[in-house]
């Protein structure tokens, strides 16, 4: 049987309504070299049982972080999720259809969302964060068409290797702001600070930095942020919320945006997303904030509640004030950031950060023990590291498979101007698998 539900009849009320005669003029705009000629090639109806059996062999090709030891980074990092998380996202009362616009029966929810954004501005130093987005590219977006709105100018300059999925989903979101972006990378990938120096003038709306960068080094954060605010532009720096267990909080050198991906947060890598986004800024900026922020207050009988302070969005205010078209926040992921906060602690959060960093440098430094394999520069890096290697990165990573490794990302994959692989260790790894992996890689000396 047919999976479309109108009959002929019902099809000829709709060509009506839209005001054309026939199914071929409703679709007359579109050229006729790019329409299906052919009839599509399905493969015979299966049964429920049949297409489940299907799709587990499909997902069995796949290849994971459950199955193979994961080196793999550029946004997305194998860290451990305590059960608890899985269990309180689980519960119905908070796997709900859509996002909550009754405060008044929604106060888990908004408990949730105000603890959340507590903790992201303890975590990044910052005096207010909303109730996140969806992902740190979109984040990095809202921040620069803050910066837009505040500044009025239009030029954002990018300090050092942004990860270029971040800077894609940036441009595509404010293509119609019509934004100018100018790169300033020296050749270790770190920004290039005289350069940087000297492209500073009146139209420009904001500086960002990515911190540690794209291939895991660390910024000068204090030196870009004068060279900023010395022209009065704004300061976005966007952050692994790991690292700040023991790198220094934005906030502390004068950021006035921080945004960053929330997926280190006990949310799975999942082959890429959903994930989250982190937001949060001066106090200064709350009215231009994108999303919404949860605030605590005293109902009629003075019990402890929660309410939606602001909501910027189009849907709920006048669309000429509403600083973005955000319509809801990323919320069960929101959740699963908060109970995994929570269940750390600061110093579950700073011990997660510490494994993570002297595990990635002993790796670091094994692998450039190794004939053929160097790091791609000196610079200080947290738990992330760029390597020169002997042969193609392909050859490496595909090679690593069959060994139960995935082995890191191939940088050229998206830089076209660098080679290398770039290689993340979290707190799973331990001693045993890291040498293991480095007796792989000697195979190609």
């Amino acid at each position: 049987m047919s999976f479309v539900p109108n009959t002929e009849d019902d099809r000829k009320v709709m060509l009506e309504k839209i005001g054309v005669g026939s199914f071929e003029e409703l679709i007359d705009n579109i050229p006729v070299n790019v329409r299906l000629k052919r009839e599509l090639d399905l493969p015979s109806q299966l049964s429920e049982y049949e297409a489940y059996k299907l799709l587990e062999k499909y997902a069995n090709m796949n290849k994971s972080a459950a199955s193979h030891i994961c080196y793999m980074g550029a946004g997305a990092y194998d860290h451990f999720i305590p059960s608890i998380v899985g269990s309180v996202l689980t519960k119905p009362e908070f796997r709900t259809a859509y996002t909550p616009y009754q405060a008044e029966v929604s106060q888990g929810t908004l408990q949730a969302m105000y603890e959340f954004q507590s903790m992201i501005c303890s975590l990044t130093g910052m005096e207010v964060a909303n109730a996140s987005l969806y992902e740190a590219g979109s984040s990095l977006a809202e921040a620069c068409m803050m910066a837009n709105t505040h500044t009025k100018r239009k030029t954002i300059l990018l300090a050092g290797r942004i990860n270029p999925n971040y800077l894609e989903t940036m441009k595509t979101i404010t293509v119609g702001l019509d934004l100018e972006y100018k790169e300033f990378i020296g050749k270790d990938g770190s920004a290039d600070l005289d350069a940087l120096k000297a492209a500073m003038n009146d139209d420009v709306a904001a500086v960002v930095v990515q911190h540690p960068n794209y291939f895991g080094s660390l910024e000068e954060v204090h030196e870009i942020e004068k060279i900023a605010h010395a022209n009065k532009s704004l300061y976005i720096v966007t952050v692994n919320p790991i690292s700040l267990g023991i790198l220094e909080a934005p906030g502390n050198y004068n950021a006035d945006v921080v945004v960053g991906e929330g997926q280190p947060l006990g949310i799975p890598m999942s082959y890429g997303g959903p994930y989250l986004g982190i937001f949060a800024c001066k106090q200064e900026f709350i009215r231009k904030l994108p999303g919404r922020i949860v605030g605590v207050t005293e109902d009629q009988d003075g019990e402890r509640c929660y309410v939606l302070t602001l909501q910027t969005r189009e849907q709920q205010i006048k669309r000429e004030k509403a600083t973005s078209n955000i319509c809801t926040n990323q919320g069960l992921f929101m959740l699963a950031a908060t109970v995994y906060m929570e269940t750390m602690g600061k110093q579950g959060v700073k011990e997660v950060a510490e494994q993570s960093f002297t595990k990635a440098h002993y790796l670091a430094d094994r692998i450039s023990e190794l004939d053929g394999f160097e790091l791609a520069n000196d610079r200080p890096f947290f738990n992330e590291f760029l390597v020169n290697v002997p042969v193609e990165v392909q050859e490496i990573i595909k090679s690593a498979v069959d060994k139960g490794f995935l082995a890191g990302v191939d940088v050229s994959r998206f830089v076209d101007t660098r080679r290398g692989l770039l290689i993340a260790v979290t707190e799973k790894r331990n001693k045993e698998e890291m040498d293991s992996f480095v007796e792989f890689l000697r195979t190609f000396c």
